[in-house]
């Protein structure tokens, strides 16, 4: 079995997840509305929607998972109201609006999957004036958390493994989130929300998160813990907070600081975070201030931190981006530039990998070979 097919085995068997969209669409979609399914994996949300009333769901899937979606949809009766469509929902175009807009595109931190991306272009191209977008409002929450294990796997990289020195990756781990299930007992005070996303208004801008928060307890500052929590309906909302009683089977994220802090009870962590959701880069800065001190000499750590750092760029794919470089196309380049000229809705595809091959015998040592080069280029950029 695919491992993508289990993954939705997964999110099927979330009975939390499950009950939360079930709820928020009844609520929302009326009968005889039109929804849009973005993201659509299995197409468990437009079933959803055809069982409240929706007289059309237009389900949107780039992957191979809409052939089936499509057999999962006849097999419960409802081919009749739903339209698959196999692409990026930025790249299509819809033949009416729609009244509701529904996705699960959160991620574990409520930005990193897509949604201000996919719904401020879905809010401004398909949706009808007054339509409701399902979630539409979601909450990122942070917190300072002691967390030994996930600490040991940024450390890991200044322990010699193999007996090898191996310390220059640090930079790279101390600079990523890291996913993670937290527990109660992780939390090193009371959960704040950081920022407040209007799917109603918000767009893939850089925003920031901010929480200035008191240590409820003494440890040991090993990081900053992430989650969400999404509102779909007026009154159905998700979360896969440690502390919910009934929490998604989500991860949530864990942000390293540099060097673990002692905490005392009453310590002050100051959080300040800068996200673009266009690149999915996280910037955070953590300060600790000892408890009811205000002057810079009682300050206990203070960092600063981006996944930005945390990339992996070679210097041959930097030398490429400068200015001054003049790019010449690679063979495989050649071949794949042939094939998009060849694309011109009269040769046939058995003709195009014929072409293919002749123009490119070093290339490709049989036509098969050169077949499935061939499909994998038409299949991205073909219709």
């Amino acid at each position: 079995m695919s491992l993508v097919v289990d993954e939705h085995r997964q999110y099927l068997s979330d009975q939390p997840r499950i009950s939360a969209f079930r709820q928020a669409i009844a609520e929302v979609v009326k009968p005889g509305a039109v929804v849009l399914d973005l993201g659509a994996g299995t197409g468990i949300l437009g079933l959803l929607a055809c069982q409240a009333g929706a007289s059309r769901v237009y389900s949107i899937d780039e992957g191979g998972m809409i052939e089936l979606a499509r057999s999962i949809c006849r097999a419960n009766g409802f081919q009749d109201r739903v339209v698959f469509i196999k692409n990026l929902s930025l790249h299509v175009d819809l033949p009416e609006k729609v009244d509701v807009v529904v996705a699960d595109q959160i991620g574990r931190f409520g930005f990193d999957a897509g949604v201000l991306e996919y719904f401020s272009d879905a809010r401004e191209r398909f949706l009808k004036p007054g339509g409701i977008m399902i979630p539409s409002l979601v909450d990122l929450c942070v917190a300072p958390v002691e967390h030994q294990e996930m600490w040991n796997q940024v450390e890991f990289w200044n322990t010699a493994p193999a007996g090898f020195d191996f310390h220059p990756v640090r930079t790279q781990a101390a600079n990523t989130g890291y996913p993670v299930k937290y527990r109660p007992e992780h939390l090193l005070g009371v959960p704040a929300t950081g920022a407040t996303l209007d799917l109603a208004v918000a767009t893939p801008a850089p925003f920031d998160v901010e929480a200035s928060i008191r240590a409820t307890r003494a440890g040991t500052l090993h990081g900053i813990g992430g989650w969400f929590s999404a509102q779909l309906a007026p009154d159905v909302s998700m979360t896969n907070s440690p502390l919910a009683p009934h929490p998604i089977n989500r991860h949530n994220v864990f942000f390293p600081i540099d060097q673990p802090v002692s905490l005392a009870e009453g310590d002050h962590i100051q959080i300040n975070m800068r996200i673009m959701p266009a690149d999915l880069v996280v910037s955070w800065n953590v300060e600790v201030s000892a408890a009811d001190q205000h002057s810079k000499s009682q300050v206990k750590g203070s960092f600063t931190h981006s996944t930005w750092k945390g990339m992996l760029v070679s210097k041959e794919d930097l030398l490429r981006t400068r200015p001054t470089f003049a790019p010449k196309l690679t063979p495989r380049g050649e071949a794949r530039l042939s094939v998009l000229s060849l694309c011109d809705g009269q040769r046939a595809l058995l003709e195009i990998e014929q072409e293919v091959y002749q123009r490119h015998p070093t290339l490709f040592r049989s036509l098969s070979e050169a077949a499935t080069f061939v499909a994998e280029v038409i299949t991205r950029y073909s219709v």
